[in-house]
């Protein structure tokens, strides 16, 4: 599972991939494209929302655990990718 901190450009739909579709992500972080943003505190992330997030990925619930199983397995379609007589 991926942490999600996007800052700008593609990065928010690259979050949007990981968090809604893939369901492999926890977002943490700008919520805007701090590159239109007028206030610089957009970006302040505290470390309470860090730590809420961080103890997701890694703990027990089966949220958690769904994510690591869902992560695993296109870790492990990727690899075959590459293998002698794979698709890439």
């Amino acid at each position: 599972p991926m942490v999600t901190w996007p800052m700008f450009a593609e990065q928010f739909y690259n979050e949007k991939l990981l968090v809604d579709v893939l369901k492999i992500g926890a977002p943490v972080g700008s919520k805007v494209n701090k590159f239109w943003s007028s206030k610089g505190e957009d970006a302040v992330v505290t470390r309470e929302e860090i730590a809420k997030v961080v103890t997701l990925l890694m703990g027990r619930e089966e949220e958690s655990i769904e994510m690591r199983r869902k992560a695993q397995k296109l870790g492990d379609a990727a690899k075959k990718t590459i293998e002698e007589g794979g698709s890439s």
